[in-house]
Protein backbone atom coordinates (compact mmCIF):
# COMPACT_ATOMS: atom_id res chain seq x y z
CA UNK A 1 0.00 0.00 0.00
CA UNK A 2 1.50 3.34 -0.87
CA UNK A 3 2.32 5.67 1.85
CA UNK A 4 -0.31 8.81 2.31
CA UNK A 5 0.91 11.83 0.82
CA UNK A 6 -0.27 16.13 0.70
CA UNK A 7 -2.77 17.01 -1.43
CA UNK A 8 -1.86 19.05 -4.96
CA UNK A 9 -1.75 23.01 -4.11
CA UNK A 10 -4.76 23.41 -6.20
CA UNK A 11 -7.19 21.23 -4.90
CA UNK A 12 -8.27 20.06 -0.69
CA UNK A 13 -8.57 16.27 -1.72
CA UNK A 14 -5.64 13.99 -2.69
CA UNK A 15 -5.24 12.06 -5.28
CA UNK A 16 -3.47 8.81 -4.73
CA UNK A 17 -3.05 6.36 -7.74
CA UNK A 18 -1.82 2.78 -6.53
CA UNK A 19 -1.59 0.25 -9.28
CA UNK A 20 1.46 -2.81 -9.73
CA UNK A 21 5.07 -1.29 -10.56
CA UNK A 22 6.35 -3.19 -13.72
CA UNK A 23 9.64 -3.13 -12.76
CA UNK A 24 8.92 -4.66 -9.09
CA UNK A 25 6.21 -6.95 -10.30
CA UNK A 26 3.56 -8.11 -7.84
CA UNK A 27 4.35 -4.87 -5.75
CA UNK A 28 2.32 -1.84 -5.71
CA UNK A 29 3.70 1.38 -6.79
CA UNK A 30 2.20 4.91 -5.70
CA UNK A 31 1.70 8.62 -7.27
CA UNK A 32 -0.28 11.60 -6.87
CA UNK A 33 -2.25 12.38 -9.69
CA UNK A 34 -5.22 15.07 -10.45
CA UNK A 35 -8.14 13.72 -12.16
CA UNK A 36 -11.08 15.19 -13.15
CA UNK A 37 -14.53 12.91 -14.28
CA UNK A 38 -15.91 12.17 -18.09
CA UNK A 39 -20.29 12.86 -18.59
CA UNK A 40 -20.18 8.83 -16.80
CA UNK A 41 -18.12 9.70 -13.85
CA UNK A 42 -15.17 8.00 -14.81
CA UNK A 43 -11.91 9.36 -13.44
CA UNK A 44 -9.98 10.75 -16.77
CA UNK A 45 -5.69 11.25 -16.45
CA UNK A 46 -3.88 13.24 -18.20
CA UNK A 47 -0.44 11.95 -17.87
CA UNK A 48 3.28 11.91 -19.93
CA UNK A 49 4.18 9.36 -21.67
CA UNK A 50 7.71 9.74 -20.34
CA UNK A 51 6.09 8.96 -16.70
CA UNK A 52 7.13 5.64 -14.94
CA UNK A 53 3.40 5.68 -13.56
CA UNK A 54 1.80 6.15 -17.35
CA UNK A 55 4.59 3.20 -18.34
CA UNK A 56 3.42 1.11 -15.75
CA UNK A 57 -0.32 1.85 -16.26
CA UNK A 58 0.15 0.81 -19.78
CA UNK A 59 1.98 -2.41 -19.23
CA UNK A 60 -1.09 -3.68 -16.08
CA UNK A 61 -4.24 -1.47 -16.14
CA UNK A 62 -5.89 -2.71 -13.17
CA UNK A 63 -5.29 -0.12 -10.71
CA UNK A 64 -7.18 2.07 -7.99
CA UNK A 65 -7.37 5.56 -7.20
CA UNK A 66 -7.72 6.87 -4.18
CA UNK A 67 -9.46 10.33 -3.27
CA UNK A 68 -9.67 11.97 0.44
CA UNK A 69 -12.11 14.82 0.97
CA UNK A 70 -10.08 16.22 3.55
CA UNK A 71 -6.63 15.25 3.96
CA UNK A 72 -5.60 17.19 6.77
CA UNK A 73 -9.00 15.06 8.82
CA UNK A 74 -8.22 10.91 8.79
CA UNK A 75 -11.81 10.79 9.80
CA UNK A 76 -13.29 12.24 6.85
CA UNK A 77 -14.56 10.16 4.10
CA UNK A 78 -11.95 8.41 1.67
CA UNK A 79 -12.90 6.98 -1.54
CA UNK A 80 -11.00 3.98 -3.49
CA UNK A 81 -12.14 3.43 -6.90
CA UNK A 82 -11.24 0.27 -8.19
CA UNK A 83 -10.63 0.16 -11.71
CA UNK A 84 -8.86 -0.32 -15.57
CA UNK A 85 -7.23 2.07 -17.70
CA UNK A 86 -8.14 2.58 -20.89
CA UNK A 87 -6.94 5.26 -23.69
CA UNK A 88 -9.50 7.76 -24.59
CA UNK A 89 -10.09 7.33 -28.18
CA UNK A 90 -9.50 10.31 -30.29
CA UNK A 91 -12.85 11.00 -31.08
CA UNK A 92 -13.60 11.64 -27.16
CA UNK A 93 -10.36 13.50 -26.66
CA UNK A 94 -11.91 16.94 -27.35
CA UNK A 95 -14.89 16.58 -24.67
CA UNK A 96 -12.28 14.61 -22.58
CA UNK A 97 -9.80 17.61 -22.82
CA UNK A 98 -12.86 20.14 -22.32
CA UNK A 99 -13.99 18.26 -18.76
CA UNK A 100 -10.07 18.50 -17.35
CA UNK A 101 -9.32 21.94 -18.42
CA UNK A 102 -12.78 22.66 -16.30
CA UNK A 103 -11.02 21.41 -12.93
CA UNK A 104 -7.76 22.01 -14.01
CA UNK A 105 -7.30 25.30 -15.85
CA UNK A 106 -4.25 25.62 -15.46
CA UNK A 107 -3.12 22.45 -17.16
CA UNK A 108 -2.03 23.90 -20.22
CA UNK A 109 0.54 20.93 -20.41
CA UNK A 110 -2.55 18.70 -21.75
CA UNK A 111 -1.49 19.62 -25.24
CA UNK A 112 2.33 18.79 -25.08
CA UNK A 113 3.47 15.84 -27.31
CA UNK A 114 3.99 13.26 -24.85
CA UNK A 115 0.75 14.27 -23.02
CA UNK A 116 -2.52 11.25 -23.66
CA UNK A 117 -5.39 10.36 -21.22
CA UNK A 118 -6.30 8.22 -19.80
CA UNK A 119 -10.10 6.80 -18.51
CA UNK A 120 -10.06 4.47 -15.11
CA UNK A 121 -12.81 2.26 -16.22
CA UNK A 122 -14.63 1.75 -12.64
CA UNK A 123 -15.13 -1.96 -11.42
CA UNK A 124 -16.17 -1.63 -7.95
CA UNK A 125 -15.86 1.28 -5.41
CA UNK A 126 -15.08 2.00 -1.37
CA UNK A 127 -15.93 4.75 0.91
CA UNK A 128 -14.60 4.59 4.57
CA UNK A 129 -15.35 7.14 6.92
CA UNK A 130 -15.30 7.88 10.44
CA UNK A 131 -11.60 6.08 10.77
CA UNK A 132 -10.39 5.55 14.50
CA UNK A 133 -13.92 6.99 15.90
CA UNK A 134 -17.42 5.52 17.00
CA UNK A 135 -18.78 6.65 13.69
CA UNK A 136 -16.60 4.81 11.43
CA UNK A 137 -18.79 3.61 8.45
CA UNK A 138 -17.40 1.34 5.36
CA UNK A 139 -19.09 0.53 2.00
CA UNK A 140 -18.80 -1.09 -1.45
CA UNK A 141 -21.00 -0.12 -4.28
CA UNK A 142 -20.42 -1.88 -7.96
CA UNK A 143 -19.59 -0.34 -11.21
CA UNK A 144 -23.48 0.03 -11.95
CA UNK A 145 -24.37 1.03 -8.86
CA UNK A 146 -21.66 4.18 -9.38
CA UNK A 147 -23.12 4.92 -12.72
CA UNK A 148 -26.44 5.25 -11.60
CA UNK A 149 -25.73 7.41 -8.48
CA UNK A 150 -27.47 11.20 -8.80
CA UNK A 151 -24.90 14.07 -7.90
CA UNK A 152 -26.71 15.68 -5.12
CA UNK A 153 -28.81 18.48 -6.41
CA UNK A 154 -28.08 21.14 -3.09
CA UNK A 155 -24.23 20.07 -2.70
CA UNK A 156 -23.24 22.45 -6.33
CA UNK A 157 -24.21 25.03 -4.50
CA UNK A 158 -22.59 24.15 -1.24
CA UNK A 159 -20.10 27.02 -1.04
CA UNK A 160 -22.06 29.96 -1.43
CA UNK A 161 -24.65 28.08 1.46
CA UNK A 162 -21.50 27.69 3.51
CA UNK A 163 -19.58 31.36 2.55
CA UNK A 164 -22.92 33.02 3.23
CA UNK A 165 -23.62 31.11 6.92
CA UNK A 166 -19.83 31.82 7.98
CA UNK A 167 -19.90 35.41 6.84
CA UNK A 168 -22.72 36.72 8.55
CA UNK A 169 -24.76 34.01 10.84
CA UNK A 170 -21.63 32.29 12.74
CA UNK A 171 -24.23 32.65 15.86
CA UNK A 172 -27.00 31.22 14.30
CA UNK A 173 -25.34 28.17 13.18
CA UNK A 174 -23.54 27.56 16.85
CA UNK A 175 -27.26 27.49 18.08
CA UNK A 176 -28.36 25.04 15.50
CA UNK A 177 -25.38 22.73 16.64
CA UNK A 178 -25.86 23.09 20.23
CA UNK A 179 -29.73 22.62 19.85
CA UNK A 180 -29.21 19.28 17.39
CA UNK A 181 -26.06 17.76 19.44
CA UNK A 182 -27.14 19.10 23.33
CA UNK A 183 -23.44 20.32 23.32
CA UNK A 184 -22.60 23.66 24.26
CA UNK A 185 -19.92 24.29 21.50
CA UNK A 186 -17.56 27.31 21.58
CA UNK A 187 -17.85 27.91 17.87
CA UNK A 188 -19.29 26.38 14.83
CA UNK A 189 -17.80 27.12 11.20
CA UNK A 190 -20.29 25.60 8.32
CA UNK A 191 -18.09 23.43 5.89
CA UNK A 192 -20.26 22.17 3.39
CA UNK A 193 -24.18 21.50 2.73
CA UNK A 194 -25.96 18.98 0.78
CA UNK A 195 -30.26 18.08 0.60
CA UNK A 196 -30.11 15.96 3.98
CA UNK A 197 -27.86 18.19 5.88
CA UNK A 198 -24.84 20.31 6.57
CA UNK A 199 -21.24 19.85 8.27
CA UNK A 200 -19.20 21.98 10.77
CA UNK A 201 -16.25 22.29 12.09
CA UNK A 202 -16.53 22.99 15.90
CA UNK A 203 -14.60 24.37 18.61
CA UNK A 204 -15.36 22.88 21.70
CA UNK A 205 -13.15 23.33 24.87
CA UNK A 206 -9.66 24.14 23.01
CA UNK A 207 -10.60 21.15 21.19
CA UNK A 208 -12.13 20.90 17.38
CA UNK A 209 -14.23 18.05 16.24
CA UNK A 210 -16.12 17.70 13.19
CA UNK A 211 -19.81 16.91 13.90
CA UNK A 212 -23.18 16.04 11.06
CA UNK A 213 -26.51 18.41 11.44
CA UNK A 214 -29.12 17.12 9.51
CA UNK A 215 -31.98 19.03 8.03
CA UNK A 216 -35.55 17.99 9.53
CA UNK A 217 -36.49 16.64 5.79
CA UNK A 218 -35.09 16.27 2.86
CA UNK A 219 -34.03 19.70 0.76
CA UNK A 220 -35.44 19.63 -2.98
CA UNK A 221 -33.94 23.44 -3.31
CA UNK A 222 -31.90 25.68 -2.80
CA UNK A 223 -34.00 27.69 -1.23
CA UNK A 224 -35.13 24.48 0.78
CA UNK A 225 -32.00 24.91 2.79
CA UNK A 226 -32.88 28.78 3.78
CA UNK A 227 -36.22 27.64 4.79
CA UNK A 228 -35.00 24.51 7.01
CA UNK A 229 -32.07 26.21 8.52
CA UNK A 230 -34.78 29.28 9.65
CA UNK A 231 -36.95 26.09 11.23
CA UNK A 232 -33.92 24.79 13.02
CA UNK A 233 -32.38 28.36 13.86
CA UNK A 234 -35.89 29.06 15.44
CA UNK A 235 -36.40 25.87 17.07
CA UNK A 236 -32.77 26.26 18.90
CA UNK A 237 -33.88 30.07 19.87
CA UNK A 238 -37.31 28.37 21.80
CA UNK A 239 -35.33 25.81 23.38
CA UNK A 240 -32.96 28.22 25.16
CA UNK A 241 -35.71 30.83 26.34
Amino acid sequence: MASSAQAPSQSDEVYQLIKAHQKHEGYPSGSMVDFACDANGSPILAVSNLAIHTKDLLANPKCSLLVAKDPEDRTDLIITLHGDVVSVPEMQRGDVRASYLAKHPDAVWVDFDDFQFLRIEPKFVCFVSGVATALLRTEEFTNKEFKEANVDQIYQFSKPISSHMNKDHLNDTKLIVQHSTSVLVDSAYMLDVDSLGFNVKAGYQDNYLKLRIPFPRRAEERKDVKTLIIEMLQAAKSRAD
